[in-house]
């Protein structure tokens, strides 16, 4: 006769401490556990979230792109004082050629702040929103001479600002500590 081992003793049968086989859950068992576990496409890492940093940048396109056209306005301005329909008894009239200086002075200013949102310069948020509100008083007196283009300007100004406003604060750069 053949001696029998019992079937959890070491030797024989299942070892005792193997769990018992668990059936294959199926592809949408466990989304939940993996979505907790992965961060949010949308999310990144934290310091940023979807809209607001999709947002920022696109207002840094828009400020270096509007500032590059403020600075062609501009030498326009300067360069042929006829461009613009000359108006009769406005309240805020300057000389045309004074427009011309006051587009391409703050086009630059614009451009170079829109450049600096881009490249993730900590001053330029700030000084982006300012410099945007002065650039939506400036269409906005500018509006008789080209009342399209004020318009189309003064509402991308207001989403610069939006856009600057509500994108969250970076974290700061940690770096190896320095000892002295």
């Amino acid at each position: 006769m053949s001696e029998s081992i019992p079937p959890n003793t070491p030797g024989g049968g299942t070892p005792p401490h193997t769990p018992p086989p668990t059936p294959d859950p199926g592809p949408a068992a466990g989304s939940r556990e993996r979505r907790d576990r992965t961060a949010a496409p949308t999310a990144g890492d934290g310091r940023h979230h979807g809209w607001a940093t999709g947002g920022a940048v696109f207002a840094g396109v828009l400020m270096l792109v509007s500032g590059i056209i403020g600075i062609l306005n501009g030498i326009t301005g300067i360069a042929k004082d006829d461009v613009y329909a000359r108006l009769g008894d406005y309240t805020y009239s300057f000389n045309l050629t004074t427009w011309g200086w006051i587009h391409l002075v703050l086009g630059i200013l614009v451009a170079l702040t829109g450049w600096g949102i881009l490249k993730g310069a900590d001053w330029a948020r700030g000084v982006g929103i300012a410099l945007t509100a002065l650039y939506i008083i400036e269409y906005f007196l500018f509006l008789p001479y080209a009342p399209v283009w004020s318009l189309i300007s003064i509402g991308i100004g207001v989403f610069v600002i939006w856009a600057l406003a509500s994108e969250p604060h970076r974290a700061p750069k940690s770096g190896p500590a320095k000892h002295a």
